[in-house]
């Protein structure tokens, strides 16, 4: 079974850093794009960063945000720094169609399946 399970999140102040996990299984997670989104509360699910072969960033993040992937433990990372109270939402990780982070990987409309997702809060 395709299962993807997010973890890591939780309260932290602002300025600091947190570390998601996307843990995978049922496939190997070296041959598919894997990409991070969020959703706060009241707000259209935003994309954040895709992992394939490269690294690729919305302009919002890319300066604070770091995804990566340990083939060994079949999990990608989103390392998170400099957080905001803005960056509170919900985060998901998602597996791309194929090895590639097409030019739409952002809206994730092709991706899937979906975690439960991981909460986020950043605040004083």
């Amino acid at each position: 079974q395709v299962q993807l399970v997010e973890s890591g999140g939780g309260l932290v102040q602002p300025g600091g850093s947190l570390r998601l996990s996307c843990v995978a299984s049922g496939f190997n997670a070296e041959n598919y794009a894997i990409a991070w989104y969020r959703q706060a509360v009241g707000k259209p699910r935003e994309g954040l960063a895709c992992k394939s072969s490269m690294e690729f960033y919305v302009e919002s993040v890319k300066d604070r945000f770091t995804i990566s992937r340990d083939n060994a433990k079949n999990t990608v990372y989103l390392q998170m720094d400099s957080l905001k109270p803005e960056d509170t939402a919900d985060y998901y990780c998602a597996r791309g169609p194929g090895p590639l982070c097409a030019g739409g990987w952002s809206g994730g409309g092709d991706f899937g399946p979906w975690g439960q997702g991981t909460q986020v809060t950043v605040s004083a």
